[in-house]
């Protein structure tokens, strides 16, 4: 396998910001001996020589897309006051194809000195939490928090604390699997609280019926929101009195993807592009990053998009959207529930009982989302302006892993 230190270039598609610009701390470009297929490290910041952020493996994968969002990790954790920086890990691959355990596997195997020190992963988009923590422990290592499970006085302790709160029981799924898409649906809600809408009026299209986008959805109809479409990779499926959504979610196949044998006669089937144009209060990009770009944005005909996909509108499409007094939530707001809960799990400030974990995510995202659409003047730019912290103070000391 190969691996190189050496500059991957500049960052093509940055994030509108208003803070300094600032180089990653390390980058790394890797390249798979069996495949050839190319993988990528960031480590955006180390703080008290910890990183966290998850790997993600798609077709085309970029070095500037990893730089992205590791960025976004970094904003993520000072937004949530979390003792750590933030990485990425990214490979250009299809995880479809039968060989990605291999790659996965191989990628982890040459960022091992990182994996063992500094950076704690986990699933991302085309990696499961249950596909990186076999690869895991195939490689002697105890889960894909390995690095910060290591950093406890009693080691195994943590780590069978930590496994008990991925696998509790949660209504949806378990709990570390659906505790993202809970956060995003507590950040839509409570944009529709600001707006002060009717929520069983409320109309919510959700682009990607993944983890965090099954999860999202579930979570809003199970509120009383109003689900009108739902879009996988084979299209998109719209019904403006409402889909019933756990049926729809229960349907999926291992990709993600809805039975269409079971979609009622009342739905209608469209293209995949589809959802981001449909008449919603709502629109949840929850699939791929950069889904929302200048050539599409205009078609957009929510009056507020929350970004559950890292990424998922370009600075272009931001600014135009904010133009048109479209309230753009982004991603290290929005999203940021699944990381800022597992280190809540790691520090032991939640347990395996659902509640506690529910009950801290809705008060702390209510009252972040509350205050950033209260206070937002369209005129001022976009929401991510007035979200943006400051990222450059470190702290010095260890980080100690209870």
């Amino acid at each position: 396998m190969g691996m190189t230190l050496t500059p991957i270039g500049p960052v093509t598609n940055p994030l509108p910001s208003r803070m300094p610009r600032r180089e990653p701390y390390l980058r790394i470009e890797w390249i798979d001996e069996i495949t050839a297929a190319k993988g990528y490290l960031v480590v955006d910041k180390l703080v008290r020589g910890m990183a966290t952020g998850g790997t993600r493996m798609r077709a085309g994968c970029t070095a500037s897309e990893v730089a992205d969002l590791a960025r976004g990790m970094t904003n993520k954790t000072v937004a949530f006051d979390l003792p750590v920086g933030g990485a990425k890990g990214g490979i250009d691959f299809d995880p479809k194809d039968p060989r990605a355990k291999g790659v996965l596997t191989r990628f982890c195997d040459a960022m091992r000195p990182y994996l063992d020190n500094h950076w704690v992963t986990a699933e991302d988009l085309g990696v499961s939490q249950q596909s990186i923590d076999e690869v895991f422990a195939g490689l002697g290592m105890r889960q894909s928090f390995h690095a910060a499970i290591e950093r406890s006085a009693t080691p195994a302790a943590t780590a069978e604390r930590v496994a008990a709160g991925l696998n509790a029981s949660a209504p949806g799924g378990l709990l570390g699997d659906v505790i993202g898409g809970y956060g995003v649906a507590q950040a839509a809600l409570a944009a529709a609280r600001v707006r002060d809408w009717t929520l069983g009026e409320t109309e919510i299209a959700v682009q990607g019926v993944g983890t965090m986008g099954g999860a999202a959805a579930y979570y809003l109809h199970e509120a009383g929101a109003k689900v009108v479409a739902l879009a996988d990779a084979t299209g998109t499926l719209y019904d403006p009195s409402g889909l019933e959504v756990p049926a729809l979610l229960e349907s999926r196949n291992r990709f993600g993807e809805i039975d269409r044998g079971i979609v009622g006669p009342g739905v209608q089937v469209l293209e995949r592009e589809a959802v981001l144009g449909l008449s919603c209060d709502v629109l949840i990009p929850a699939a791929v990053s950069y889904a929302l770009t200048l050539d599409n944005c205009e078609d957009v005909r929510a009056s507020i998009v929350v970004e559950a996909a890292n990424a998922a509108t370009t600075p272009d499409a931001e600014l135009s959207l904010a133009a048109r007094g479209v309230a753009v939530l982004p991603d290290f707001i929005a999203n940021a529930g699944a990381v800022a809960w597992a280190w809540w799990l790691l520090l032991g400030d939640v347990g395996e009982d659902y509640r506690d974990s529910f009950g801290r995510l809705a008060a702390v995202m209510r009252s972040k989302v509350t205050s950033l659409l209260t206070e937002w003047n369209p005129a001022e730019g976009p929401v991510r302006w007035a979200a943006e912290v400051d990222t450059r103070v470190d702290a010095g000391e260890s980080l100690v892993i209870p």
